[in-house]
């Protein structure tokens, strides 16, 4: 019987084959995975940011950065003059002398302003309380008519006031705010009242009237 004898070349070529794999294998990087196609790419890079949920490295440079800065909307100067609260008292006239300047610029001369407001203060306090009526007949009519005032002296309170041209040099508008306890003892402020006048040129010398009110 013939047997054929192998070469012995055959096995050894093929443990070489097989260890030359082997050092190839353990010599690529660990993670390395063939190319993929590239919608795979898109997919991993679009979806690759931290979670909420996952904590981030101290050493990622996003860490501790601040937010990218924002310009915030302007603030309308009306929001700084908003009105108090009702019953805020004293303490919040301030607030409602501001409101009354931001609603209406000041455009009269400043002694002009000063007669005006100082002619509404005691129209209005003459109109709730009575006080002075007998100074300004052309607006009570006479001061003879008993008229019983419409709110107590004790809790009246004048809150803020401006003059200001009611659409011509020779007319203006005296805007108050004002606080009050009527006769049936109803305390009420934020109240606006408003008192116009038209001026007169006589010598030279300025004087401004009180309209009736209508």
């Amino acid at each position: 019987m013939t047997t054929t004898s192998r070469s012995p070349r055959l096995p050894l070529l093929t443990t070489v084959l097989l260890a030359v794999a082997g050092v190839a294998l353990l010599g690529m990087p660990h993670g390395q995975e063939p190319t993929a196609p590239a919608t795979r790419a898109t997919v991993h890079a679009a979806t690759d940011w931290p979670s909420a949920a996952a904590p981030l490295s101290p050493s990622d440079p996003t860490v501790g950065a601040a937010p990218p800065a924002t310009s915030a909307p302007s603030t309308p100067s009306t929001v700084e003059s908003v009105l108090p609260p009702h019953g805020e008292g004293v303490a919040g006239d301030r607030a409602i002398q501001r409101n009354l300047e931001a609603a209406w610029p000041a455009d009269l001369p400043a002694a002009d302003e000063r007669t005006l407001l100082t002619a509404g203060r005691t129209l209005l306090r003459a109109d709730a309380i009575g006080v002075g009526r007998e100074k300004w007949p052309t607006v009570f009519g006479d001061s003879r008519q008993a008229v019983a005032p419409a709110f107590a002296t004790a809790r009246f309170r004048i809150q803020a006031a401006i003059a200001r041209r009611d659409g011509s040099p020779n007319r203006a508008v005296v805007h108050l705010g004002w606080a009050g306890m009527d006769r049936g003892g109803t305390f009420t402020d934020l109240r606006i009242t408003d008192w116009f006048f038209t001026r007169t040129i006589k010598k030279g010398a300025a004087t401004w009237t009180p309209q009736p009110r209508t």
